[in-house]
């Protein structure tokens, strides 16, 4: 089996790499992205990409020619990842969260992929006030990745649904991700939990600490990603939308704040009961993924996610109580990228500077340390 894995240098690939690594050895495992935070290991002495059989760099909006050919399975990570980070750049969170997204896909149809995985999201349901959202409950996305998300999946729809030359399309509307990576990301709600607690022996919750959130550990989101790279058609059709979670992982905020605080003692939380309602807040049903992946549920207790990310930080030495402006925060190295003259507004490569090198648009296939051919 051959995969390409696109957008792979995040907070998100090592583990997908990880897995897909350990559960089929014989794969042909490729990646590729644009390197914006290849840079940012965190905890690792072994580069992650060892496990692949090579590394390509270049842009998801313009691929070299052909570059989805014999590949039985792409999985496309490659996004701006979060809310602060499409706030600032809305037009081009659209243009690579959506609009490549469908042309990536439209592109593997024609090239004869058979399986085509696409990371969503669970912000898709945005405010939503009574029961767990199923996937058939309207939708209400209120940020600019949520709605190019959703944007991306219904496009997919028609190409997973019959115009795809047999493609079978795998949205996956993960919950909120969590835990330790070899690329970690700290703007996330309980990773930037247990960092606060660690550096200062406080966390803040900025909301008034009801808003429901559920939860993923990274390395279920890779689990449930090899299940996707060669669904049957028969678990969910040709082109499948499912919730990935599960129900006893919804969480209010302000439990996973005492939560992080039991695991480290003394740690003091203070909570802004006079904080506006927020805007997202979600419970998710994930009823259907039970279903259809029984053998893929997720297995990392919030518990676990939580010691992990202690034991992580703790090994790095972690105690920057500034992290949020560290490049631990994915907005913060956009931004650093940008000051330094090494991206635009659109987030495309310039030309280096004297003594900075920058990632190729469109390099000829890298091998990876470690890689395979």
């Amino acid at each position: 089996m051959r995969v390409l894995i696109t957008g792979n240098l995040g907070y998100v690939g090592p583990a997908v790499v990880r897995q897909l690594r350990q559960s089929r050895p014989d794969a042909i495992l490729h990646g590729f992205d644009t390197g914006y935070f290849a840079h940012c290991l965190t905890g690792t002495v072994r580069l992650p990409e060892r496990d692949l059989d090579a590394q390509l760099f270049g842009d998801v909006r313009s691929p070299p020619p052909g570059l989805l050919e014999g590949y039985d399975a792409v999985v496309q990570l490659a996004a701006i990842s979060n809310d602060p980070m499409g706030n600032s750049f809305e037009a081009v969170t659209l243009d690579i969260n959506q609009g490549t997204t469908v042309s990536l896909a439209e592109a593997a149809a024609a090239a004869g992929v058979s399986h085509f995985v696409f990371a969503s999201s669970c912000s898709v349901y945005g405010v939503a006030e009574g029961g767990a959202r199923r996937e058939e409950d309207p939708l209400n996305p209120v940020t600019a990745y949520a709605r190019s998300k959703i944007g991306a999946e219904r496009a997919l729809a028609a190409i997973g649904g019959g115009g795809g030359g047999g493609m079978t399309v795998t949205c996956l509307r993960f919950a909120t991700a969590c835990g330790m990576s070899d690329r970690l990301r700290l703007d996330l709600v309980l990773n930037d939990f247990v960092a606060s607690a660690l550096a200062s022996g406080r966390l803040t919750v900025l909301s008034d600490g009801s808003p429901w959130r559920p939860l993923i550990d990274t390395a279920d989101m890779a689990r449930a990603i090899d299940w996707a790279i060669d669904r049957p058609r028969a678990a969910g059709g040709p082109c499948l939308s499912v919730n990935v979670g599960s129900d006893e992982r919804n969480y209010q905020v302000r439990d996973l704040a005492a939560a992080v605080a039991a695991a480290l003692p003394g740690t003091e939380v203070s909570i802004n009961t006079a904080a506006p309602v927020d805007s997202r807040s979600y419970k998710v049903d994930f009823a259907l993924w039970r279903h259809l992946a029984p053998a893929h549920q997720p297995r990392v207790t919030l518990a676990q996610s939580i010691a992990e990310l202690i034991e992580g930080l703790s090994r790095m030495g972690f105690a920057d109580a500034e992290f949020r402006g560290s490049q631990m925060m994915r907005l913060k190295v956009l931004e650093a990228h940008m000051a330094a003259g090494r991206l635009d507004r659109t987030l495309r490569w310039q030309a280096p500077a004297a003594g900075i090198e920058a990632p190729p648009e469109q390099p000829p296939l890298a091998m990876a340390a470690g890689g395979r051919g």
